[in-house]
């Protein structure tokens, strides 16, 4: 976790301390290299025009929408396995190639790099962390600058959650587990709160009771604005699997076991 792309280092990112004070997050250069783009947002006051207008930018920045006129078949795989694809393969299944990118993601712009991925992993020195870079390395390779639409794609997620909810600086979430194990327990605060590192890419959703369908433990946690890297309605014709779902960047999370009422 030694360098990033962030405004703030990568330990501070990770630590229970950011969690417990947020602070706004910007990967360098974005906003400034798209300001075209959010200065046009800033003149549409409805939600759904804004994401249209982004899915446009999106296109026309990356030619994704010239994919079928290209030369040869990796050509035109290369553009139309857009970011849309990588958000869809990682609602299907987190350990993919796609999560693998998305992880990957993580790890170069916010330097914390992933705990789990098929196997748990140790430290980057591990063979467990060549099991995810292979799926990462093949993944982008499949894309055009892949890395830097989810760039856009985090900044524009960020504006857009300051406009939903002006006054906050968490949000409170939900994430279910059959094993949680799987996360590292750093320290047990009482018989329900914890504080856990999780992996460096999550899904949580706000819906206490749909967190019970993905696992015997469900945690609830503040989450800081700053970290969610996407959510369900943030574009249209929604790709997530349901209503309240969240793709949360990790670290050490501050958790309360909620207990099952049924």
């Amino acid at each position: 976790m030694s360098f990033n792309h962030c405004n703030l280092p990568p330990w501070v990112i990770a630590s229970r301390h950011f969690n417990d004070n947020p602070q706004p997050l910007e990967i360098q250069g974005v906003r400034d290299a798209n300001r075209f783009l959010f200065r046009k947002l800033d003149g549409i006051p409805d939600p759904g025009e804004r994401a249209l207008i982004f899915n446009d930018y999106m296109s026309v920045k990356f030619q994704l929408h010239h994919w079928q006129d290209q030369a040869s078949e990796k050509a035109r795989k290369s553009l139309k396995n857009s970011y849309l694809r990588y958000l869809r393969g990682w609602m299907m299944d987190s350990n993919s190639i796609e999560g693998a990118v998305l992880k990957g993601w993580v790890e170069s712009r916010m330097g914390l790099p992933p705990t789990y991925h098929k196997v748990r992993i140790p430290n980057i020195h591990a063979e467990e962390y060549m099991v995810y870079a292979i799926d990462r390395t093949n993944g982008s390779a499949r894309t055009n600058a892949i890395n830097s639409q989810l760039d856009i794609l985090y900044e524009y997620c960020q504006y857009e959650l300051a406009l939903k909810y002006p006054d906050c600086r968490t949000v409170t979430l939900y994430r279910g587990t059959f094993d949680a194990s799987e996360h590292d327990l750093l320290e047990r605060i009482d018989k329900r709160q914890q504080i856990v590192r999780l992996n460096n890419l999550v899904s949580c959703t706000s819906d206490e009771e749909r967190a019970w369908e993905f696992g015997f433990t469900v945690w609830e946690m503040q989450v800081p604005l700053a970290k969610v890297f996407f959510f369900n309605d943030l574009l249209p014709n929604s790709i997530m699997k349901g209503e309240g779902e969240y793709i949360v960047i990790g670290g050490e999370y501050r958790v309360r076991m909620v207990p099952c009422t049924v």
